[in-house]
């Protein structure tokens, strides 16, 4: 069975950290399909979309090309689920084939957590904060820019957590 060496989406290279190539095949007809674990903030950038121009590097050297259509699938970690229609003109030889009624699909969480995943590339949240403080320290933190805010506080909070574990 062929693996997976990168992946381009919309011509940029993207992390995966495990992902399934195959072939759909069902009653209406075969899709190729690409199902990946990236990063939070990678699925935030292309979840959004409806469709995505994918080209996949096999570890065997082929090259598949595709305008692909990006589909929702649950699961406990950042997915990317991607399809197209099969094209004739491909060769999709040692690629795994799941018919419609086969109960297993490629299990591509297994063995990778979240907490890996934010190794790598870790997805940064606005929050809002309402705090009850002095004046003085309200004026103070009124004349400071945001991203110095920003870093006093992960600094901040980087020291705290450190000394609650």
């Amino acid at each position: 069975m062929s693996a997976i060496k990168f992946i381009n989406l919309d011509g940029e290279e993207i992390y995966v950290f495990n992902s399934a190539l195959y072939i759909f095949e069902s009653s209406s007809g075969s899709t190729l399909e690409v199902d990946m674990i990236v990063s939070e903030v990678t699925l935030r950038k292309y979840q959004d979309r409806d469709s995505l121009i994918t080209e996949v590097v096999l570890d065997d050297g082929r090259q598949i090309s595709s305008f692909m259509f990006l589909k929702a699938v649950p699961g406990k970690l950042p997915r990317l689920s991607l399809f197209c229609e099969i094209n004739p003109e491909e060769s999709y030889e040692g690629l795994l084939r799941i018919r419609e009624d086969a109960p297993d699909f490629p299990d591509i969480e297994a063995g990778i957590t979240l907490e890996e995943i934010r190794k790598v590339e870790m997805p940064n949240e606005k929050i809002t904060l309402k705090l009850n403080l002095p004046i003085n320290q309200v004026e103070w933190l009124k004349e400071q820019k945001n991203k110095e805010l920003n870093g006093l506080f992960r600094e901040l909070l980087g020291e705290y957590l450190e000394r609650a574990e």
